[in-house]
């Protein structure tokens, strides 16, 4: 589906056809036909936009017949049906600036287009690569929500591991480290991305507009290293419970043993007397006391020593 929006005495309105000074929004579901008939009324190589397609495109930019094509990633939550899935993934936004207008291609629905899209009332068109980097700045506020929505989210699971721990919630941290993996990956070549546009000036942009971008490149970096102490401590946090899951399931075999050596002596004294051969006071009215007597002396005595040793 294609939107096509305008700003008119700063508000936003959705019209019908492309116009100079506007943006243009395409969102699934997707038709080859429309491809071809906007490729060219807009003079878009199809390539750009077939490429918007592929949720794996990685972050860069490429110019074809004077028409500026990039590629960011921002995240969005993963509505896969799989249980053992990452909770958050990250997509490609596709940004064509044409000739005359601005195009974006999304594969999925994200929020960082809506933010733009509510803010648009507030953007001059005419100040394209300013609009460019406002998309950026609103991606960049993506990753910050998600990640602190993450972190929440983990402190959350290792609060309840610690009380119970179940497999649900080793499998939701799980999925909280898939969705970091993610993350970083995106925001390190988001990074890279945007460093290589202040460093060959690809879009042109004048002094204000490269600060900014720089402002961008120092809050992604901070992102980054956000993911990435989040993904060092769920990975730490993950081997200890790891670890301490061994040393309970340790625990509780050594016990376990131990109760078995306890039971194994009464059992020990009862076989002796059930033997078919002559025992000593076999004959005796208090034959079965004295068996009784012995298993109990025995197991007092191996329980006394366990506890001694610190075996319960």
């Amino acid at each position: 589906m294609i939107q096509y929006f305008k700003n008119q005495d700063g508000q936003t309105i959705e019209i019908n056809k492309p116009e100079a000074g506007i943006w243009v929004n395409l969102v699934p579901p997707f038709k080859e036909e429309e491809f071809i008939e906007l490729g060219e009324k807009l003079e878009i190589p199809i390539a750009f936009l077939r490429d918007s397609l592929d949720i794996d495109e990685r972050p860069r930019y490429e110019l074809e017949d004077n028409v500026r094509f990039i590629v960011i990633k921002t995240p969005t939550e993963n509505n896969s049906f799989n249980d053992s899935d990452a909770y958050y993934i990250t997509i490609p936004i596709c940004i064509i600036l044409t000739h005359n207008q601005i195009v974006t291609v999304n594969s999925f629905d994200n929020g960082a287009i809506k933010k733009f899209l509510n803010s648009f009332q507030k953007r001059h068109p005419d100040k394209k690569n300013m609009m460019i980097l406002k998309v950026f700045e609103k991606v960049v506020q993506n990753f910050m929500e998600f990640l602190k929505e993450i972190n929440h989210r983990r402190n959350q699971y290792e609060t309840s591991l610690y009380e119970s721990n179940s497999n649900e919630d080793l499998l939701n941290l799980m999925r909280i480290q898939k969705s970091l993996v993610y993350f970083v990956t995106a925001l390190r070549g988001n990074e890279m991305l945007m460093m290589k546009l202040e460093r060959s000036n690809f879009l042109g942009l004048n002094e204000e507009e490269r600060e900014f971008l720089n402002d961008l490149i120092v809050d992604t970096s901070q992102a980054l290293e956000m993911a990435n102490t989040y993904t060092n401590i769920l990975t730490s946090t993950l081997d200890a419970f790891a670890s301490i899951i061994s040393n309970n399931l340790n625990s509780v075999m050594k016990r376990l043993t131990s109760i078995i050596i306890i039971i194994s002596f009464p059992a020990l004294v009862a076989g002796i007397y059930s033997m078919n051969i002559g025992i000593p006071y076999v004959h005796s009215p208090y034959a079965f006391y004295v068996s009784i007597v012995l298993s109990l002396i025995a197991s007092v005595i191996i329980s006394w020593y366990f506890m001694k040793k610190k075996w319960f």
